[in-house]
């Protein structure tokens, strides 16, 4: 399910509006669907913020995405999941994703930086009530985090379903915000005796750790090497 193909006929762009136009350093701002998508579906985590009580609240949890429609996991007990139930047309939210790709080392403290690619999303996040789309968002939101997974594990039954909420955002507001290169000193300090560049920072995964209560003959996942490698 993960990064499902889109409709030829849609725009190659999402279309900027006030809340997706940054203030600060605008030309690193990106609005290209097929970059926002591959920055989306790189990661599983999101943070998603919402206004509880007049406070704001920032919450780390899972997503999947389907075309052009975000699905984020949670428990039926959890407070934002209940307010997108309770609210009308739905709750509002801001939801960010964020890849660190290095650490950049300037020669002044000013300019040290990171390299990165982020996406963030403005909208209505709505409940997820209909049994066939939550099931469908919930295979999504597995092979998210591990692609493959949902096909390779027993899918949730009905007592499951029913402790488990499911909220979708559609991908309406979005931008992309990417920093790339090296540190940008003063000319002034470019004499300086410190080093400057870049430490790249890549994702990996060590060697999957078995449980010891695996029934016998169970053969280790193809997906699972792959991602080893």
């Amino acid at each position: 399910m993960q990064g499902t193909r889109e409709p030829q006929s849609q725009p190659a762009a999402y279309t900027p509006t006030d809340r997706t136009v940054p203030t600060r350093s605008a030309d690193r701002a990106s609005y290209d669907r097929e970059l926002v998508h591959a920055i989306l579906d790189e990661g599983y985590v999101c943070h998603l913020g919402f206004v509880r009580d007049g406070s704001p609240v920032v919450l780390p949890t899972l997503y999947g995405r389907i075309g052009e429609r975000l699905y984020v996991h949670g428990s039926t007990g959890s407070r934002p999941l209940r307010m997108t139930g309770k609210a009308d047309p739905g709750l509002p939210v801001c939801l960010t994703v964020t890849h660190v790709d290095g650490l950049v080392l300037a020669r002044s403290a000013f300019h040290h930086s990171m390299n990165y690619r982020s996406v963030v999303v403005h909208g209505i996040a709505h409940d997820v009530t209909d049994p066939d789309e939550k099931r469908t968002a919930l295979d999504a939101l597995v092979d998210q985090v591990v692609p493959g997974r949902s096909r390779d594990s027993r899918p949730a039954d009905r007592r499951e379903l029913a402790a488990t909420a499911v909220i979708r955002l559609d991908l309406d507001e979005v931008s992309a915000k990417l920093r790339t290169g090296g540190a940008n000193d003063d000319p002034g300090d470019l004499a300086l005796p410190h080093w400057a560049g870049v430490l790249p920072l890549r994702k990996g995964y060590a060697a999957p750790v078995p449980n010891a209560d695996l029934a016998p003959g169970v053969d280790f996942p193809d997906y699972l090497a792959a991602m080893n490698r």
